[in-house]
């Protein structure tokens, strides 16, 4: 229990609670002096309030008239926090001193939360730049299947029958021993806990990596054929967990909705039984994406025959569980796609072209509009190579992710640009890509995910038993202002 002692005579024969710091003595003064190792800080009441009530800080604000108080901690950590909350962002000195001391020190004064948001959140308007910052090895033999992440950067990996789990900070890493063969899609549902699934494994499973993966619940599609059913992806909402199965005898899926919190099943949407050569209903949701801004989920797939690699996305309206857009892809299919809720947009990576394309979400169902365009070399389209087989694509804020091979390209819409209108009435929209980073950074193998944490891009590659970190800084200034 933390111990704070007051310097002044008279309050050492009071019955003081040992949690509290006192305000300083003049009367109606917002000012509040504490003495932390024997250096004195000044600071008000107000700003200590912004720490939270349930903070060691917020207490400065409550009592009064006894004077200065002694906390026997490190002055210059103690420095460094108090600028926390004064900006809300770490002083530029902060980088001197070793993280795993920062985040100790915020431990003690309850302010832990604070030091995260200060680390994993840049402004998701800023244009970024990438800087390799480390190597996270996995201690396996086994190359990353798939990657998952919280908003503050807490990061899982899957390698073949294991989840190596690393904290926020990056800096203490454990590993869980799970029941899979090898995982196919995983969702962070929080930092102690994750939705993992195989194609080959019946079954969604809730996994608390914190009890050395104890599966707390095991959700199943009950279908026709009374068979198993694999999971094809995971993609979750505020408050609901969307999972995308199939029947072991693929032959058919379906889209079920379940409450975040407790698990119980909500809805189903997108159930198919696949009958005959009906090509469409056979084709399950491998990728979903929530899109806020709309209230509707993206469901997408895509699968391989003699015409070529076909598909659809589709956007259900979960309330009433019907589909409010749909996409045909039989030219250029994707190879990968995302929505942007920031960008009001989809993006794709064409199967056959490797060029990435963008749908306007404003503009869906509009008559006459063309839904994709390609934002790179046109000329490809009719490519029958499949250059985009492998790539990746994530959205990032009003930024979008795109890996081709072992390079890493972003997109970003010039502004000025997109100010042109258009006979609809609705800006033109312009798009340029740039690589990113320095090239030494990016030399590696085929890049086979990408993830974003915080303010971190997470990038696995090829035949890799590591996961390579990227900070994402803000540049100052538009990439591509002119």
């Amino acid at each position: 229990m933390p111990t704070f002692t007051t310097t002044t005579m008279a309050s050492r024969n009071d019955n003081l609670n040992p949690q509290k710091l006192m305000l300083n003595p003049s009367t109606g003064s917002s000012i509040v002096t504490i003495n932390v190792g024997g250096k004195i800080f000044q600071t008000t009441d107000q700003t200590l309030t912004l720490a939270g009530p349930s903070s060691l800080f917020s207490q400065l604000s409550e009592l009064t008239h006894l004077g200065p108080h002694f906390i026997d901690r490190d002055p210059e950590l103690f420095s460094i926090l108090l600028s926390l909350l004064r900006t809300g962002n770490l002083p530029s000195k902060a980088k001197s001193y070793d993280l795993q001391d920062l985040i100790e020190e915020s431990k003690f004064y309850k302010i832990e939360s604070l030091l995260v948001n200060s680390l994993s959140n840049p402004s998701q308007f800023d244009p970024f730049n990438l800087q390799k910052t480390l190597i996270l090895p996995l201690n396996s033999r086994d190359t990353a299947s798939t990657v998952a992440t919280t908003p503050y950067g807490t990061l899982h990996v899957s390698h073949g029958s294991k989840i190596t789990s690393f904290d926020w900070s990056l800096q203490r890493k454990s590993t869980t021993l799970t029941q899979f063969t090898a995982i196919d899609s995983m969702l962070a549902i929080s930092p102690n806990l994750v939705a993992a699934g195989a194609t080959d494994f019946s079954g969604l499973q809730i996994l608390d990596l914190e009890k050395k993966g104890f599966v707390l619940e095991t959700l199943n599609w009950e279908n026709v054929t009374k068979s198993g059913s694999t999971v094809q992806a995971i993609g979750s909402s505020n408050d609901m967990l969307f999972t995308s199965f199939e029947s072991s005898r693929r032959n058919s899926n379906s889209i079920m909705v379940y409450d975040l919190k407790t698990f119980s099943p909500v809805t189903e949407i997108g159930h198919y039984e696949i009958f005959g050569a009906d090509l469409d209903s056979a084709i399950p949701a491998t990728k979903l994406k929530w899109v806020e801004s709309y209230n509707v989920v993206m469901a997408a797939g895509s699968h391989s025959g003699p015409s070529g690699v076909l598909g659809n996305v589709k956007f259900w309206d979960i309330r009433s569980g019907n589909v409010v857009w749909e996409f045909k892809e039989k030219v250029d299919c994707f190879s990968d796609i995302t929505v942007s809720d920031s960008l009001s947009s989809i993006f794709k990576v064409g199967v056959n072209s490797g060029e990435v394309f963008n749908a306007d979400l404003r503009k869906l169902g509009s008559e006459g509009h063309d839904s994709w365009v390609c934002l790179g070399d046109d000329r490809k389209v009719g490519s029958v190579r499949k250059e985009g087989v492998g790539c990746r694509i994530e959205s990032h804020g009003n930024q979008v992710f795109f890996s081709k091979g072992g390079d890493i390209e972003l997109w970003s819409e010039v502004v000025m640009g997109s100010l042109r209108k258009r006979e609809e009435g609705l800006p033109e929209r312009v798009f340029r890509k740039n690589l990113m980073g320095r090239v030494k950074d990016m030399e590696g193998s085929r890049v086979t995910n990408l993830a974003f944490g915080g303010n971190k891009l997470f990038v696995t590659r090829k035949d890799q038993q590591s996961v390579e970190g990227f900070v994402v800084v803000a540049v100052g200034h538009s990439l591509f202002d002119s």
